[in-house]
């Protein structure tokens, strides 16, 4: 396929137009991200979002490759002198990976085989004759017998015969026909089998599946990488089952086009053998890579939908907090950070078991507490946190009763990743006089005031809101995970003056050393002032600065449109527009309410043509207008605050509680209540009517309202259900 014919292909696959997809595929190859076309180029995309863009990416990668491989493959088909019209036509024409290879298949070099073997003594012509089928007379002993060679190892008609057929079953194997048939077989009515392994004798998180059987296509993806698990840790055998006599007639309809041929009955033998021995087990093996890739990409969009709803947590501003890192024998770590997030002291308290320091920990907060006016208290969800959570809620209690007006609360925050990035080198580069145990407290704390700004740092596999995320594609989770970042801090946008090099390195255009010069020149200088002082760090050309520049929030410049989502090449028709509409730039704070008004109910297309603009870019520049420096995250609902405690002996069943969902999965939500044990919110009891994905109705974060309606004390389950 030509480029122009990738670019259609794609646009019917998309229900795009043609143009859409070259002018994208222009732009990506010359390096543009993704962030970057769907806010400042949406003219010339034609209003494509982030993931529109991304499907036309993805789409072109694979178009891309398959048009390699297919050069690949008729150079070597050319190679060996087989390459025919009518087969070069159909390589050309392929348009998926299997296909493409099954008309390979044939031509691949491979070890040597039964067939190679025959072939060797001579026995392909007799193979020919069987396969052709035009014999319709005589006995298929008497010609096989021609064929007996003692110096070729071919004693007697039988072997002569038994060789032959050897050759017949492997072409019965590189029939594209055949394989495509068998393949529609095995997705239509192939199941999927598991039992225990007899040498397994502990309990398992396997027992669902160790007596288990179902159809391959009805399998859900996390069967698949339960199973799949299961299998690896040699828990599982894991077998695939098919209606052999049926499927052995289809293959016999197309193989067999002459029923009256005297060597039909042979040729039906070959049919059992190449599906036993080669069929069966390729096609095996393709089936389980096709579930496991459908698995991996729902594990793969599940964790970045989770992932994506985590990092735009709404940020607690203007909080002193206080992290806590809970542990029992090495004990409770312990940071504050100012509002900024700012490290200001940290020590190690023991008030957990074995050690219950509980008064020396408690003189402890108190003393940082009244040091640093803390008014909020950060506990990761790790271990001992239930019991860390117990001793401060008391503690709030008692300072309460001390200081009746002091605000004071506290949060269990989400520690994932917390230890990978204590030992991590950014930990190390941003706190190097510090122990690698100190540095998790300080992230846990800063995870409340921006969990984007703190939660980037770290590999996002480490967060701990995926579905096995260590059992899927490692290459295309990482691609997903990181176009979740770069879309996350691109949305929001990042202050120049505040943000770390890791974040920086997430913003459109940037590289992690042009990040780390920015950091080092503000170090060295002093703030920005201006998005055109950008283009002084080195490794920042006019490309590189066309890219990020819109991303970057200057709240400190003397321009306002240098803390807004306006791009810099769009400054002059700004001014134009608050001309035509006398507003005062300079006030733009000020006076958000008479802006809205202003520009209330304008012809769009009018005022775009006369400040020189598309539409697309006029209501980008109306927006923030509107709202200068606004943070898209600030509209969603705060995280939960508390000051108490409940324990699974206060609940009761039909009781209406408060929670913030912690993970979504297939199944359903965890919901944290405040007690010891996330609550179940399962997927039939979601809505009132059936759900088939949980994603439709809550997502990671959520502030939810919930009935318990299960109570399972002795193993610590709690079972919820949303309140209509």
């Amino acid at each position: 396929m030509t480029e122009a014919q990738i670019y259609q292909s794609i646009a019917n696959e998309l229900n795009l137009k043609s143009k859409q997809i070259s002018t994208v595929a222009d732009f990506l190859d010359d390096g543009a991200t993704v962030p970057f076309l769907a806010r400042y180029r949406q003219e010339a995309t034609g209003g494509l979002d982030e993931e529109d863009i991304r499907s036309v990416r993805d789409k072109l990668d694979f178009h891309r490759t398959l048009e390699d491989r297919k050069k690949t493959i008729l150079k070597t088909i050319e190679e060996q002198d087989e390459l025919t019209d009518e087969l070069e036509e159909k390589i050309k024409n392929c348009e998926d990976l299997n296909t493409l290879e099954d008309l390979y298949l044939p031509y691949k070099p491979k070890r040597r085989t039964k067939g190679d073997m025959a072939k060797e003594k001579g026995l392909e012509p007799l193979a020919e004759l069987i396969w052709v089928q035009e014999t319709e007379q005589g006995n298929p002993r008497d010609h096989a017998a021609k064929f007996v060679d003692e110096e070729q190892e071919v004693p007697t008609a039988e072997d002569a015969m038994e060789g032959a057929l050897d050759i017949v079953a492997e072409w019965i194997n590189e029939s594209a026909e055949v394989r495509e048939k068998l393949r529609s077989i095995f997705q239509e009515h192939a199941v999927i089998k598991t039992e225990k392994n007899p040498a397994v004798e502990k309990r398992t998180n396997f027992e669902d599946y160790y007596e288990f059987s179902l159809k391959a296509k009805y399998l859900k993806p996390y069967q698949i990488l339960a199973i799949n698990r299961g299998e690896r840790e040699n828990i599982l055998f894991v077998d695939v089952e098919l209606w052999e006599e049926r499927t052995l007639e289809n293959i016999d309809d197309i193989v067999i086009t002459n029923d009256r041929s005297i060597f039909t009955p042979h040729l039906q033998d070959a049919v059992e053998d190449a599906y036993k021995r080669l069929l069966f087990p390729s096609l095996e093996r393709e089936l389980r890579n096709d579930l496991t890739e459908r698995a991996d990409q729902h594990a793969i969009e599940t964790f970045a939908t989770n992932l994506s709803n985590l990092l735009m947590q709404p940020p607690l501003d203007h909080k002193v907090v206080m992290g806590i890192d809970p542990a029992y024998r090495s004990g409770c770590k312990v940071a504050v950070v100012d509002e900024t997030g700012k490290y200001l002291e940290g020590t190690t308290t023991y008030p957990t078991p074995p050690q219950n320091k509980v008064a020396e920990a408690e003189k402890v907060f108190d003393k940082l507490i009244d040091k640093y006016n803390v008014n909020l208290i950060a506990i990761g969800n790790g271990t001992a946190s239930r019991e860390t959570e117990q001793i401060v809620a008391e503690f709030i209690q008692k300072r309460k009763e001390r200081h009746p007006d002091e605000e004071l609360n506290y949060l269990i925050v989400n520690e994932a990743g917390a230890s990978v990035y204590s030992a991590s080198k950014t930990a190390a580069e941003e706190f190097p006089d510090l122990e690698a145990a100190q540095r998790g407290n300080i992230s846990i704390a800063r995870r409340v005031q921006d969990p984007l700004a703190e939660l980037v740092k770290i590999d996002p596999k480490s967060i701990g809101v995926g579905l096995y995320q260590h059992d899927v594609n490692q290459n295309q989770l990482a691609q997903s995970l990181d176009d979740v970042v770069e879309s996350c801090v691109n949305k929001v946008g990042v202050n120049l003056n505040t943000a770390s090099a890791p974040l920086l390195t997430h913003i459109s255009g940037l590289s992690r050393r042009v990040a780390k010069n920015i950091v080092k020149r503000r170090e060295d200088e002093g703030i920005f002032s201006s998005r055109d002082e950008i283009k002084d760090i080195r490794g920042v050309g006019e490309f590189r600065f066309q890219q990020a520049a819109g991303f970057m929030r200057i709240p400190e410049s003397k321009n306002p449109l240098d803390n807004t989502a306006i791009h810099p090449e769009s400054y002059e028709a700004t001014e134009k527009l608050c001309n035509l509409f006398k507003i005062d730039l300079d006030s733009l704070n000020s006076q958000e309410n008479i802006v809205a008004e202003k520009l209330k109910n304008i012809n769009k297309k009018e005022v775009a043509e006369q400040i020189d603009v598309g539409v697309p870019t006029l209501e980008l520049i109306i927006e923030n207008l509107q709202k200068p420096g606004r943070d898209p995250r600030a509209s969603l609902p705060k995280p939960v605050l508390r000051n108490d405690i409940m324990k699974m002996e206060d609940l009761s069943e039909g009781q209406v509680v408060e929670g913030t969902v912690r993970n979504v999965v297939d199944f359903g939500a965890f919901v944290d209540i405040g007690v010891k044990q996330d609550g179940l919110l399962h997927i039939s009891n979601m809505a009132d009517r059936k759900v088939e994905d949980p994603h439709e109705i809550v997502s990671v974060g959520d502030i939810l309202k919930l009935k318990i309606v299960s109570l399972d004390l002795e193993r610590g389950r709690i079972g919820l259900a949303l309140k209509q």
